[in-house]
């Protein structure tokens, strides 16, 4: 898979398990570490791991696995796919770790938050009025 094609595809899946302000930053021409880190935030220590989880789980189905997976405290967690770097940030730890800034010359592409689904609300199905019962009753 094309290393932009694979972040594109990370992006996504963080976002089915409600990742936010999710970013692709095109680092080809300012590291060789990797192409591109994706970064994205999340609003507890277990939506972070729920994030990191579903994300690996889906990359898993198209056959790739991480190279490396870092988890050093309960709110940053890097997958490390080589061409494509993961960090799963707590909404508190992002901001004071400033990836955003520290890597301030890439290109970045922000990824358009997923808006919930719409809740469709059923119509009310209405049950057939009984009706009066048209037979006569037999005369005793």
């Amino acid at each position: 898979m094309r290393p932009l094609t694979l972040a594109r595809k990370v992006a996504h899946l963080t976002q089915t398990k409600k990742g936010f302000d999710v970013i692709i930053m095109n680092l080809k021409k300012l590291t060789a570490v990797t192409d591109y880190f994706v970064v994205c935030s999340a609003d507890s220590d277990v939506q972070v791991r729920a994030i990191a989880d579903a994300v690996e789980t889906g990359v898993e189905k198209g056959g790739l696995s991480p190279w490396h997976r870092e988890a050093g405290s309960s709110n940053w967690i890097i997958l490390d796919y080589v061409d494509v770097v993961l960090h799963v940030f707590h909404r508190n730890t992002r901001a004071f770790y400033s990836l955003e800034r520290l890597w301030g010359d890439a290109e970045m592409e922000k990824v358009q938050d997923t808006p919930p689904a719409p809740r469709v609300r059923r119509a009310a199905v209405k049950k057939p009025a009984k009706r009066a019962s048209t037979r006569k009753k037999k005369a005793s």
